[in-house]
C-alpha cells in the first residue's frame, strides 16, 4: 500500500530535520565520505535497530527500516551479511532463558510476571563471531532498549558494554581506519572501557527516520548539531545511585544536585558533560555586547563557523547564584539559543536574556521565593564546563518575590551539602540590580467551581464523570478503552445523556499510538493488529487472560488503517536544541491527532533524569529543569494552536523510577521538590497553558500524588494558577501490582477529595468506591460537584473550538 500525502509529508520532515538530534561523542576527520562504499556493518542494532523505547510512548508506524536496509538502499555493499544472519539466531536461540529469567526476578520482587515484563530486556548475552571481513569503512551500531515499567541495570550487556562488545569495538578501531561506533540508544552507556577510539555519534532513536538519517550523516548530507541533555558518567558517580531502585522508598538525599548540578559543583571528571556535543565542523564565539535594562540581562554573542563543513552551534547562557545562607550548584542554565546554518566562515549575532527575577531561590524555612544578596555571575558557552565568564551583576540586599506556605514537606530527609570553589569575578563588568521587584503573596483556597448543569445531576452520574468511560476487561489498563477512536487510551464519561461531548485519549510522546489496523462487521468492531506493548506481555500472561487482549484475521466487512508518524524520542528531541524543529514535530502530532479525531495527547512526558538507570528516561527530557519546561512549552504550544486540540504533561511529579512505580514513595525535600522535579512543570504550564495534566503512580513524602491536595490544588491551582484537567494515570482503586508493597494503592474517592478531577482509564470498582466512600460520609457530595464541574469545562472549552 502507498504511503498517503501526511505520511509522507511526516516522514520527509523528520528525515530531513532530525539530524539536529545527533551529535558525535568523539570524531577525527574520516568522515564523511563522498559515495557508497564495501561497507562492514556490525552490531546488534545494525539489523535490530531501535526507532524508540516501548510502553505508551511506542509509535506503529507504518513501516520501519533497519540500518542495513537503509544503507542497502542508498547503493552500499553489506559484506557482513552472514554475521548479522549469525546475530539473528543467536537472538533467537535465548528467548526461552529471558522468559525463564524474567518469570524468575518477577517472583523474587513478589510482582506479577506480565507487570515485570513491561520494559525489562535481556541483557546483551556473550558470543563468538569471526570478524573477518573487509571494505572501504566499518560501522558498528550499539543498541540498546528499555520501557515502561522497569529499569535500566548496571550490569554487562545493559548499561555497560558487554565483553564481547568492548572486544569487538576496540578490534575493528585498529583494524579499519574509517571506524565509527554509533550508538542507537535511549539514554547514557558507560563507555569508558572504549573511550579511545576515534568517532562516537550519539544517533539516539530517532522514530521512523532513524536509518536513513545515519546514512545521510554518514554521506556528509547532514550534519550533527545536538547537544546532551544529561551528563554522561559511570552510573556509580551519579549522587542518586545508592538511592535508587529499592521496592518501596527512595529517598533523594542529593537535594538540589542533580546532574551537571552535582558534577560541576564538586569538579568530578566524567564522560561528557551536559550541553555537549560535536559536529562535522568547528565554531569560535565572542562577546560583542552585555547590558542590564530594567533587570533583564541582555548579552550578545557572535558565533562564527571556523570549520570545513555548514553546521549549527547551540550557545548556552549560565548563572552561578550566591552561595550564602542557601547553598547553590556552582552553575545553572538559565537560556540558550540556536544559530540557524552557517557556512564556512559565516557568522551570525545571537541574543541571550535572562530577566533577574527567574533566578529565584526557594528557602524553605520561612517558605519564600527569594533572591540572595551576592554576586550573580553569568558565562556563556557551548557546554556546561566549556565557559567563558560575561559579567557579574551585584544584588545588595535580599529581595522577596513570593510569599508562599510549606507544602508536601518532609522534616526527615538528610541531604548532601557541597563547598563550592571560591573564585575572584572582581575584574568582571559589573552591573547593579536595582530593587523594584513587586512581592507577591499567594492565597490558598479549595477550587470550588461548580456548573449549573453539574449541580442538577444524580450521585451515581457525578460518579461516573470523575471516571473514565469504561470497557470491560482488563485491555483497558494497557490503554484501549476507547470506543470513538480504536486502540486509543481512553475518554471520558459517555453513559451520562447530559453530557452531550466527550474527550477521546490516545498516548504518546513520540507520535501517537493507536491500532494500526482494525475491522468492522455485523459484530462490531475488532482489532486486526496487536500493539506491539501487549503482545511482549502475552509471552507472561495467564492463559485465562490471553482471551481479553484478543486481535482477528481480517473478517468479512470493512478494513480500516490508522498509520501515525513515529516522532523523535523525548531525549533526542531535547537535544536538537531547536524550539522550531521540536514545534514542526508537535505539528506532525496535531495533523495526526486531526486525522483520526483524537483530542488530547497524553504527552508530553517532563520528569527529570534523576538516575541514568530509569527505564523511561528515554521519553523525557533532561536532567535540567529549565530544558525540560522550554522543550514541553514548544510541544504544547504547537499542538494547541491546531483546532482546539489539547496536550496532556505528564507525570505529575517526581516519577523517576519505573520499579514498582505504582507504590513507590518518593522521599524530597520541599525545596528540591520545587527546584527540580515540580519547576519543569511550572515553566510549561505558565507558559503553555496546557488542557490537561497527569498526575503520577509514585507517592511523594507518603502521599500518592493523585490524592495530594497540597500538591494538586495548592501548588498547582493555587500558586500557578491552572484551571484545567487533572486527571490520574491508569490506575485501578485499591489495587497494587507488587504482592509486598509497604503502600497501598491510591483510591478513586481520595483522588477527588484531593481535586484530582478524573480517575483513568475508568472502571466499576472505581465507581463502586466513589458510591461507597459517599455512604460512608468519607467524601462530600459537593467534591463530586467540583471535580465534575471542571470536567465537564474542559470538555466544553475543547469542542468550542473545533
Amino acid at each position: 500500500m502507498e504511503l498517503l500525502d501526511y505520511e509522507k509529508r511526516h516522514i520527509d520532515y523528520l528525515t530531513n530535520n532530525a539530524a539536529e538530534c545527533t551529535l558525535f561523542l568523539k570524531k577525527n576527520s574520516e568522515f564523511p565520505i563522498s559515495k557508497p562504499c564495501n561497507l562492514v556493518l556490525l552490531g546488534n542494532g545494525a539489523r535490530n535497530t531501535i526507532k524508540g523505547g516501548t510502553g505508551s510512548g511506542d509509535v506503529a508506524s507504518r513501516f520501519f527500516k533497519n540500518i542495513e536496509d537503509a544503507f542497502k538502499t542508498n547503493g552500499f555493499n553489506i559484506t557482513t551479511t552472514d554475521w548479522l544472519d549469525k546475530y539473528d539466531e543467536f537472538k533467537k536461540s535465548t528467548l526461552k532463558d529471558y522468559i525463564r529469567d524474567t518469570k524468575k526476578e518477577a517472583k523474587k520482587n513478589h510482582i506479577m510476571p506480565f507487570v515485570y515484563s513491561m520494559g525489562y530486556f535481556e541483557e546483551e548475552k556473550e558470543y563468538d563471531f569471526d570478524l573477518n571481513y573487509d571494505g572501504e569503512i566499518c560501522i558498528y551500531v550499539l543498541s540498546r532498549n528499555s520501557g515502561e515499567g522497569n529499569d535500566r541495570r548496571n550490569i554487562k550487556g545493559d548499561v555497560k558494554l558487554s565483553d564481547r562488545e568492548i572486544k569487538d569495538i576496540l578490534y575493528l578501531n585498529n583494524k579499519f581506519k574509517k571506524f565509527m561506533l554509533v550508538l542507537n540508544v535511549g539514554g547514557v552507556i558507560d563507555l569508558t572501557p572504549v573511550l579511545n577510539i576515534s568517532n562516537i555519534l550519539l544517533l539516539s532513536q530517532l522514530g521512523v527516520a532513524t536509518s536513513d538519517i545515519l546514512v545521510g550523516i554518514i554521506m556528509g548530507k547532514y550534519n550533527p548539531s545536538g547537544k546532551l541533555t544529561t551528563t554522561w558518567a559511570k552510573p556509580e558517580d551519579y549522587p542518586s545511585y545508592n538511592n535508587f531502585g529499592n521496592l518501596d522508598d527512595t529517598y533523594y538525599e542529593e537535594g538540589i544536585y542533580v546532574g551537571y548540578r552535582y558534577f560541576n559543583t564538586i569538579n568530578k571528571n566524567i564522560m561528557f558533560p551536559f550541553g555537549y556535543g560535536l559536529s562535522y565542523t568547528d565554531f569560535e564565539y565572542t562577546i560583542v555586547n552585555k547590558k542590564l535594562i530594567n533587570n533583564k540581562l541582555i548579552i550578545e554573542c557572535s558565533v562564527k563557523n571556523i570549520g570545513n563543513y555548514p553546521g549549527k552551534e547551540v550557545i548556552q547562557l549560565y548563572v552561578t547564584k550566591p552561595n550564602l545562607n542557601i547553598d547553590n550548584p556552582y552553575v545553572e542554565l538559565c537560556n540558550y539559543k540556536k544559530t540557524r546554518l552557517l557556512n564556512f566562515n559565516e557568522e551570525e549575532n545571537i541574543e541571550l536574556e535572562i530577566d533577574i527575577n527567574e533566578l529565584k531561590t526557594y528557602d524553605s524555612k520561612r517558605a519564600l521565593y527569594i533572591l540572595q544578596p551576592g554576586d550573580y555571575i553569568f558565562r556563556i558557552g557551548n557546554s556546561s564546563i566549556n565557559l567563558l565568564n560575561v559579567c557579574r551583576c551585584i544584588l545588595k540586599e535580599e529581595i522577596i518575590l513570593e510569599r508562599l506556605e510549606n507544602k508536601c514537606i518532609n522534616k526527615d530527609i538528610k541531604e548532601i551539602k557541597l563547598d563550592r570553589i571560591i573564585e575572584d569575578y572582581t575584574n568582571l563588568d559589573t552591573f547593579i540590580i536595582n530593587n523594584v521587584f513587586k512581592e507577591e503573596k499567594i492565597i490558598y483556597k479549595k477550587d470550588e467551581y461548580r456548573d449549573p448543569l453539574i449541580e442538577k445531576l444524580s450521585i451515581d452520574n457525578l460518579a461516573s464523570i470523575c471516571i473514565g468511560h469504561y470497557k470491560k476487561g482488563f485491555s483497558a489498563m494497557v490503554g484501549s478503552s476507547c470506543e470513538h477512536v480504536v486502540g486509543a487510551a481512553g475518554e471520558t464519561v459517555l453513559s451520562v445523556n447530559e453530557i452531550k461531548d466527550y474527550l477521546t485519549m490516545a498516548d504518546g510522546p513520540a507520535g501517537l499510538r493507536l491500532i494500526q489496523e482494525y475491522g468492522i462487521d455485523k459484530k462490531g468492531t475488532y482489532n486486526i493488529s496487536i500493539d506491539p506493548f501487549v503482545e511482549k506481555m502475552m509471552l507472561f500472561l495467564p492463559k485465562i487472560i490471553k482471551p481479553l487482549f484478543k486481535h482477528s484475521k481480517r473478517r468479512n466487512g470493512k478494513v480500516y488503517h490508522q498509520y501515525t508518524t513515529a516522532i523523535p524520542i523525548g531525549t533526542a528531541l531535547a537535544q536538537s536544541f531547536n524550539d522550531d524543529f521540536i514545534k514542526g514535530c508537535g505539528n506532525i502530532v496535531a495533523e495526526e491527532m486531526n486525522i483520526f479525531k483524537v483530542d488530547l495527547w497524553l504527552a508530553p512526558a517532563l520528569n527529570i533524569h534523576r538516575n541514568i538507570l530509569c527505564g523511561r528516561n528515554f521519553e523525557y527530557y533532561s536532567e535540567d529543569p529549565y530544558v525540560t519546561g522550554r522543550v514541553a512549552s514548544a510541544i504544547v504550544k504547537s499542538i494547541e494552536n491546531n483546532n482546539g486540540l489539547g496536550t496532556t504533561i505528564k507525570h505529575f511529579a517526581a516519577n523517576n523510577q519505573e520499579f514498582n512505580r505504582n507504590n513507590n514513595n518518593s522521599h524530597i525535600s520541599e525545596r528540591a521538590l520545587r527546584e527540580i522535579y515540580l519547576k519543569g512543570f511550572e515553566l510549561c504550564i505558565k507558559n503553555s497553558n496546557p488542557k490537561a495534566i497527569m498526575t503520577s503512580y509514585n507517592l511523594i513524602n507518603g502521599v500518592h500524588t493523585s490524592e495530594s491536595y497540597e500538591l494538586i490544588n495548592d501548588i498547582l491551582r493555587c500558586e500557578w494558577k491552572y484551571d484545567g484537567l487533572v486527571m490520574s494515570d491508569w490506575i485501578l482503586s485499591g489495587r497494587s501490582f507488587c504482592k509486598k508493597s509497604k503502600y497501598d494503592a491510591p483510591y478513586a474517592y481520595k483522588n477527588i477529595i484531593a481535586g484530582n478531577d478524573l480517575t483513568m482509564p475508568g472502571n466499576i470498582k472505581d465507581h463502586k468506591n466513589i458510591i461507597n466512600a459517599l455512604k460512608n460520609s468519607l467524601i462530600k457530595k459537593e467534591d463530586l460537584i467540583y471535580s465534575s464541574s471542571r470536567i465537564y469545562r474542559a470538555i466544553q472549552r475543547q469542542k468550542k473550538h473545533q
